[in-house]
């Protein structure tokens, strides 16, 4: 799978907001691009959101920003590079996400802090954050850059591109999974994961529209720089009760 080159550098998404595209990591046979977010809060320091791997380029390009506070995994399958991070950066809160303590402890490291529905002190004025539940298998909590209308996802939407495949393979798997771009959407494993539970997550969508994004970052595949709200809407369209914009 291409990647989004440049690897491993800043890119501006708004005001104090940048995204680092990293390699691809295998996970379950099949090629994943990284992506994570970094947000300078009001305070002045970073928030990061799904660490990729680090190398000293990258150090000095985020140390020229602030100072790394927060290390935050969105869900139990992005925390890998937490413990390493928190290596580099001793002071940093480590914030876990629900199933994500085993997992690090497996990788000989602890979480500090556990996420929860509220936002926490440090970042409450700049963040929204909200868990969404309802999953057997994995639960993400999502956040909002209310000063930059961004909503910032890991695993709820992927969006592959069909040019990035190289494998005619994993072009027909990533399609039928359902996270082929333009109509990336949670894949269909993890759809199923929901069967039962659509209550919980129709909440959770809702809440976000009602942040009303205008950009949707993706930790996997293009993400949606405009039209956020609308995205939105059209890839939870299978969650009943949820519809996308018929004008779309």
């Amino acid at each position: 799978m291409e990647t989004y080159v440049p690897l491993q550098t800043l890119k501006l998404v708004d005001e104090n907001i940048w995204i680092v595209d990293g390699p691809n990591i295998i996970f379950k046979g099949i090629p994943f691009p990284t992506r994570m977010t970094i947000i300078r809060l009001t305070s002045g320091d970073l928030f990061v959101h799904s660490p990729i791997a680090l190398n000293e380029t990258l150090r000095q390009e985020i140390d020229a920003l602030g100072s790394v506070a927060h290390l935050v995994s969105p869900n139990k399958i992005h925390y890998w590079w937490i413990g390493e991070w928190g290596e580099v950066y001793p002071e940093a809160t480590k914030w876990a996400s629900p199933g994500s303590h085993l997992p690090a402890e497996m990788q000989g490291w602890r979480f500090d802090r556990d996420l929860t529905n509220q936002s926490d002190n440090a970042w409450r004025q700049d963040i929204e954050q909200l868990i969404v539940r309802g999953s057997r298998v994995l639960e993400e909590v999502v956040f909002f850059h209310k000063s930059s209308r961004t909503l910032i996802l890991a695993d709820l939407i992927e969006n592959f591109e069909s040019h990035k495949l190289n494998s005619p393979l994993l072009r027909f798997l990533m399609k039928l999974a359902g996270n082929l771009d333009p109509d990336g959407k949670l894949p269909i494993d993890l759809q199923l994961s929901y069967w039962g539970r659509h209550a919980s997550l129709r909440k959770a969508v809702e809440i976000m529209l009602c942040w009303e994004p205008e950009k949707i970052i993706l930790s996997h595949g293009r993400w949606y720089e405009a039209n956020g709200t609308a995205e939105l809407k059209r890839a939870f369209r299978w969650v009943q009760g949820i519809h996308a914009d018929e004008k779309r």
